[in-house]
């Protein structure tokens, strides 16, 4: 017997096994109920800064309107503790520490998600869904075969793998270039102003973060001082396209606008959106309207703008009388980080709140908080409204969906995605049997096991110990219990590299 057969004997069998069995839809039940799909993805928010998950210093009516009317889970897990590899599982199904640079990407990289693959947009699409990306990206453009021209067509692209239409920014708020781009095109872009961009040498002529820090409307702590793009300095030199620069005030605004111009064009046919928002990543710009919803200051007030970006999508599709059979989740890519690169008070004016809950850790951590997201689904044709503590993952979205929506996927598409259909419709208190958490290091939950690996040095070779926690006693992972429950590490050190070796999941 190979290392794969075992592998579904021995583990993966078990952790298909509920699900599975909870997963028997008739073809005529996905057809009637093949819903429109709405993802709002936040970004940098954690599972403290909602208030259905215990946040007080700032509200979040919209979402814990979605929350009331569906249901709010409670194990529900990014792959990854940072963007770029949490988008990339998501979107494939493939667990992004799998597959080499997949890390934080810089805004001029190349796409990182292979054209022609099976994607959660290519899968919809094949079940007739018209698919469409607003927001945020940082999954890579172009070939890479040459640097990007950013003054011509940019393939590939979002629509290269599986989208139908796109409007975004190439990578994230605080990597240049700062430009919206519209399919392949950057918009607004003045041929006699052609952009220049530049991640190795800064550009002659062109002011810094350093040579111009007293001109900073916000300073910086680290990084973020080369190019300055509206008064705020960025990683990455930048030269030329002035009137296609975004305005960070207004992102928040532009990209609900086309958000829900994409819903209004497609209301007759079933959809799905992946709306990417920025809020609350760095730079947190607010527009002015939410300046001062808070006491926490530019964190508080963003958390407050991506609310009111949730409550924008729900208003549409309510005009639109798409509630009942939209299917709609808003999640995170990752946990929270206070100070990440710019002097906005984030840790000044945290006051008691939490941006993480109970959880150890955030953004870059392999510890809960930096992995365990907020997710609420709604779907009030078929879901009924509760909590639940079912694990389940992003990761999880392709398998799922194709399940909802007829579709069989081939053995070598979404190696990691996990069918958890039942359980995200409530009909199931059981979801996966394990996940795997990425932060540098893998980390694995069984049950309410947790097990850390231990850190590696530059040679592969071990450096320290592994950690172990029980979430249920200890939901903090203040207490590590390694060396109380030997076998346990063993066992479950064991299951972590089989399931890396095997390079999937099921």
């Amino acid at each position: 017997m190979d290392r794969r057969d075992f592998l579904k004997v021995s583990i993966l069998g078990s952790v298909l096994g509920p699900a599975f069995a909870a997963s028997k839809i008739t073809a005529a039940s996905q057809q009637t109920d093949k819903p429109n799909i709405v993802i709002i993805y936040a970004d940098d928010i954690g599972y403290g800064d909602i208030s259905c998950y215990g946040a007080t210093s700032v509200k979040t009516p919209n979402v814990d309107r979605i929350a009331k009317q569906g249901i709010r889970f409670t194990s529900a897990y990014a792959s990854s503790a940072t963007c770029t590899p949490s988008r990339y599982s998501m979107l494939t199904g493939q667990y992004a520490w799998r597959k080499r640079g997949t890390g934080i990407l810089r805004g001029n990289a190349a796409i990182i998600i292979d054209p022609g693959s099976a994607t959660l947009p290519a899968v919809l699409k094949k079940a007739g869904y018209t698919t469409g990306v607003v927001g945020k990206w940082h999954l890579g453009l172009g070939d890479g075969k040459s640097e990007i021209d950013w003054n011509t067509d940019i393939k590939p692209g979002p629509l290269e793998i599986g989208f139908d239409y796109s409007f975004l920014m190439p990578a994230t708020g605080d990597r240049v270039p700062c430009v919206y781009m519209e399919n392949h095109k950057v918009i607004n872009l003045d041929p006699d102003d052609p952009i220049t961009v530049s991640y190795g040498k800064a550009i002659p002529g062109q002011p810094t973060g350093i040579t111009h820090r007293d001109g900073l409307k916000m300073d910086w702590s680290h990084g973020h001082n080369n190019a300055v793009i509206n008064g705020i300095g960025r990683i990455g030199h930048m030269k030329g396209g002035k009137s296609a620069l975004w305005d960070d005030e207004t992102m928040a605004d532009e990209f609900v606008k086309h958000a829900n111009k994409f819903i209004d064009r497609n209301k007759k046919k079933p959809f799905f959106l992946y709306f990417a928002t920025h809020d609350i990543h760095v730079p947190r710009a607010p527009h002015p309207r939410f300046v001062g919803k808070t006491d926490m200051g530019p964190r508080g007030d963003a958390i407050a703008q991506f609310d009111w970006c949730v409550g924008q999508i729900l208003d549409t599709l309510e005009r639109l009388d798409l509630s009942q059979n939209t299917m709609i989740i808003v999640t995170s890519d990752n946990g929270p980080v206070l100070d990440d690169g710019y002097k906005d008070q984030a840790k000044e004016r945290i006051g008691d709140h939490k941006p993480a809950g109970p959880f150890r850790g955030g953004k870059y951590s392999f510890y809960e908080g930096g992995t365990r997201m907020p997710f609420v689904l709604r779907w009030p044709k078929r879901v009924k409204p509760g909590t639940s503590k079912a694990i389940v993952g992003q990761v999880d979205f392709i398998a799922s969906f194709a399940e909802l929506t007829g579709q069989k996927l081939k053995s070598s598409d979404a190696p990691d995605s996990i069918n958890v259909l039942p359980a995200l419709l409530g009909e199931s208190k059981t979801g996966r049997d394990h996940i795997i958490e990425h932060a540098g290091r893998l980390a694995i939950r069984v049950g309410n096991w947790k097990y850390i690996q231990p850190k590696f040095n530059n040679k592969k070779k071990t450096q320290g110990k592994p950690q172990l926690f029980h979430l249920n006693d200890d939901l903090g992972e203040k207490t590590d219990v390694a060396d109380k429950y030997p076998e346990k590490v063993t066992e479950l050190g064991k299951m972590l590299a089989e399931l890396k070796q095997a390079g999937r999941s099921r």
